[in-house]
């Protein structure tokens, strides 16, 4: 199947909302994805973007029956290792279910990496939910490893009103 790999454009913010939602469903995480369109725009596009993205998008003869050509993305950002150094965290990897398993996954991932390597950095993070075997299988038939697993770490968070607890002095 053809398919192309992109930088994402404010233009795309849009389909990138669509898709967090389905990708919010597929991981049964509920109504937990609050990010909107405006918010994409804002955060990704600004003159001091918090993420970048990446889109799949395939020509208009394979379009989705709703009309979409805009069928994958990924999120990433750059932070930065105590031990390692420069690094790529890609928050979100996301193929339509019914282009999966055509390379698209991988070649979405694939650029993630390579724009990492070109900005120096030494290693590639993300979470994947424990249930989620498919993924982990295709994360792991590419050389990842699970650092919860191996290391020990478990990766935490602090929101809502714990946020806003833990901010007071």
């Amino acid at each position: 199947m053809d398919f192309t790999i992109r930088a994402a454009s404010v233009e795309d913010c849009k389909d990138i909302a669509r898709m967090i939602l389905e990708l919010s469903e597929y991981e049964k995480l509920g109504n937990i994805a609050k990010v909107t369109q405006k918010d994409l725009e804002q955060d990704g596009f600004s003159k001091n973007p918090f993420f970048h993205g990446i889109i799949a998008e395939v020509p208009e003869q394979h379009r989705t029956q709703e009309g979409h050509t805009k069928i994958g993305y990924a999120l990433y950002f750059y932070s930065y290792s105590s031990c390692l150094g420069r690094s790529i965290y890609m928050e979100d990897l996301y193929v339509m279910p019914e282009f999966r398993g055509k390379g698209i996954g991988k070649a979405l991932m694939s650029k993630v990496a390579q724009l990492g390597l070109a900005a120096g950095c030494h290693q590639l993070n993300f979470t994947v939910l424990d249930w989620n075997k498919s993924s982990l299988d295709f994360y792991f038939s590419h050389g990842c490893n699970d650092v919860t697993a191996n290391m020990g770490y478990h990766y935490m968070s602090c929101h809502g009103e714990a946020l806003e607890r833990l901010a007071q002095p």
